[in-house]
């Protein structure tokens, strides 16, 4: 999911919802009760229900007949397969991006490298949830695949499901440094070096997860989203 300057309350909603996710506040398996989610964002049945069916579009919501939604469950399967296609489709985004790098394309990874330093400088964890995963969308991007930045968006919010599911909290953050290291492949032309490196960094990230984690008790959905 990403940022707008300015959101529809739809829009609204589906960030809200899945920064919840993303920060592990809403946990996988949580209820989503529709009068809850219109009270507390002020809207009608219809907008909750449209942000819902979105949510349930990218695989982050399950809706359910006769029961209602509720976040999605991902399991270790589907998270071990996540993580694959996050491998293959990135391994070959920064083989195209070295390839064909230019200046303009180094100071925009670079802006953005200080912007999750400085998010991690002030530990804003919202800021740091959405800088990290739209570097990728960012090599994504820049190296000029529409059709694989719209995938590899849908993967990276169904990898914030599966963190959320399954991370130990006292995983070490990866931080910018691995971002960083992917950079100077980049920028040094090495195909072979930031295939490697951006491998590595997913494979962190993999190596992070708790498969044998149990989840705690859901807080209120009201104090979630206050």
């Amino acid at each position: 999911m990403s940022r707008t300057t300015a959101q529809t309350p739809i829009d609204e909603i589906c960030n809200r919802l899945w920064l919840a996710i993303a920060e592990r506040k809403l946990r996988p398996g949580a209820r989503l009760k529709e009068e809850e989610l219109c009270a507390i964002f002020s809207v009608s049945r219809a907008r909750v229900r449209a942000a819902l069916a979105r949510l349930e579009s990218s695989g982050l919501v399950t809706l359910v007949p006769n029961r209602g939604a509720f976040v999605s469950e991902p399991t270790i399967e589907e998270a071990r397969d996540i993580f694959f296609a996050r491998r293959t489709i990135e391994a070959r985004l920064v083989e195209r991006l070295c390839t064909n790098v230019t200046p303009q394309a180094l100071s925009r990874l670079r802006a953005h490298l200080e912007d999750e330093r400085a998010a991690h400088a002030r530990n804003d964890t919202s800021a740091i949830i959405h800088l990290s995963g739209g570097f990728h969308l960012l090599v994504a991007e820049l190296a000029g695949s529409r059709y694989l930045s719209d995938v590899l968006n849908e993967l990276i919010s169904r990898t914030s499901l599966i963190i959320a599911m399954y991370q130990s909290r006292s995983a070490p953050d990866c931080g910018p440094e691995e971002h960083e290291e992917i950079i100077r492949m980049i920028e040094a032309g090495d195909a072979e070096g930031t295939k490697r490196a951006m491998d590595a960094h997913l494979q962190h990230l993999e190596d992070a997860l708790d498969l044998q984690e149990d989840k705690p008790r859901q807080s209120a959905l009201s104090d979630i989203l206050a």
